[in-house]
């Protein structure tokens, strides 16, 4: 029984269940496609899949490819739609079955559709994104609870997480003549960016970076022992895990992080960060069963809530914000970091959301996309999910914000992180350098800031938007 693996968001050998019940049937091979639908221009005037993201993503299948042939097998690559690749292939090759992950969101639910139509052999996916299986839980997948917190003790109480599956030993691989080349990012209309030597890490992708990082942060600096309280460190490489970009394109599982915190419980130290770490996991499975059951409205302007808002779309509001160029310290300085290196801290991301939703009262899906297109750990479920919470139209209907200077204080109190990307702040003191317009122009020359030239003027008066977001329903 010949049988092929559609690889997509679960790019490793290590628990992966297509892959092991596969090669308990006969020979394996495995497919990756590099779909045009991902690569291409919207309509906010950049690509969906941007460079940094893109290149991570080479770098994982290349290590994918790496593992396959290091068995004995390999990973075919093709440039083009699955749907269109697939069926010739299971021709070509002799195929019987057709083994992948689920997805959970439209887009790839409707490719699934259109592969299952195209061929005639058997098609099945499996549940391998998520740290808790869906047959594990304790209510329908249509009825999860509205609210994490419920979510949470109902899975923490009545669900157990699967071990992770083991590589198959001995697997069989299907003869492969043409594997095809691995493209580069001149074949997606991206250039190369150097990544910022200010970047908090040097991301690699593949799943042997994966568990690197992880046995750095876990065993070898033993930094899990204070995520609870680091993990909203703004500057350096293991204020928290960053496992993000790995577990994003499946490099490695949520089960098998799980799986390692709880070896680490046993044999180095059991507190309130190993705990944390998997509630963290928690909130992730949450946005996936989330996406699932709601489908294409956490893509839409009032999200879950079916709100009807009306909402900014300016071109140079939104510039202003995408750039680092508000005036704003603590939002340009994370919107600097993103766009010379494609990660931002979770703190970070909270704020600029939430300044660009309701502070500036602009369309948050502009904002979602331009993490689409940047973030190297960009995943659908969390990503809009996350958007639509700090919009007010996802499972926190509240009207809720930041107030940003106080985030600011209170995450960069000496105002490091800010003067590390905004150099132009450099002389501004600790007093000033999140409101740099309080400075009275003798100020502004002695620090060599000067608002308006130096540095841009806020582009908003921070306490009147507070206000303004307080008056609406």
């Amino acid at each position: 029984m010949k049988t092929l693996i559609w690889y997509r968001n679960d790019l490793r050998t290590e628990d992966h269940e297509p892959f092991v019940r596969a090669a308990e049937e006969g020979p394996v091979a495995a497919i990756y496609c590099f779909d045009p639908r991902y690569f291409k221009e919207l309509d906010y005037g950049f690509s969906k899949t941007g460079s940094y993201r893109t290149q991570f993503l080479i770098e994982s299948i290349q290590t994918l490819r790496k593992r396959l042939r290091e068995m004995g097998g390999d990973l075919l690559v093709r440039l083009g739609k699955p749907e269109k690749i697939i069926p010739g292939l299971v021709n070509e090759l002799g195929i019987d079955q057709l083994f992948y992950h689920k997805e959970v969101t439209p887009e790839e639910m409707l490719v699934e559709d259109k592969i299952q139509k195209s061929v005639e052999i058997r098609s099945k996916g499996f549940w391998g994104h998520e740290m808790y299986h869906p047959d594990d839980l304790s209510f329908q997948l249509d009825n999860i609870p509205g609210v994490f917190t419920q979510f949470r003790k109902k899975v923490e109480k009545k669900s157990e997480v699967r071990d992770p599956l083991s590589i198959p030993e001995n697997a069989e691989f299907v003869e492969i003549i043409e594997p095809g080349k691995l493209p580069n990012l001149n074949e997606f209309s991206l250039k190369k960016r150097d990544l910022d030597d200010r970047a908090v890490l040097n991301f690699k992708g593949g799943e042997d970076e994966a568990w690197k990082r992880l046995n750095h942060y876990f065993f070898e600096s033993d930094e899990l022992r204070n995520y609870k309280y680091k993990r909203n460190g703004l500057l350096g490489a293991d204020f928290s895990s960053k496992f993000s970009p790995w577990l994003a394109n499946g490099s490695i599982s949520a089960r098998s992080i799980h799986h390692q915190v709880e070896k680490y419980e046993k044999e180095v130290h059991e507190n309130v960060s190993t705990y944390w770490m998997k509630f963290e996991l928690i909130w992730r499975d949450y946005f996936r069963y989330s996406a699932r059951k709601h489908g294409s409205k956490i893509f839409k302007l009032g999200g879950i809530q079916e709100k009807d808002l009306d909402k900014r779309t300016d071109q140079n509001t939104f510039e202003k914000w995408r750039e680092g160029t508000t005036g704003i310290p603590f939002i340009d300085a994370n919107m600097r970091e993103l766009k010379l290196t494609g990660y931002m801290s979770n703190r970070g991301r909270q704020n600029v959301a939430s300044f660009l939703a309701q502070n500036l009262n602009f369309d948050w899906r502009w904002g979602a996309a331009w993490f689409e297109s940047m973030l190297i750990d960009y995943n659908v479920c969390s990503n809009w999910g996350n958007w639509a919470y700090n919009s007010t139209v996802g499972h926190d209907p509240r009207n809720r914000y930041f107030n940003i200077v106080g985030q600011a204080q209170k995450y960069d109190s000496d105002g490091d992180y800010v003067r590390h990307w905004l150099p132009e702040l450099k002389y501004v003191p600790d007093e000033f350098v999140h409101e740099p317009w309080e400075m009275s122009e003798d100020q502004q020359k002695l620090n060599q800031c000067l608002i308006g030239k130096d540095y841009p003027k806020p582009m908003i008066d921070l306490e009147a938007s507070y206000e303004e977001i307080r008056q609406r329903d």
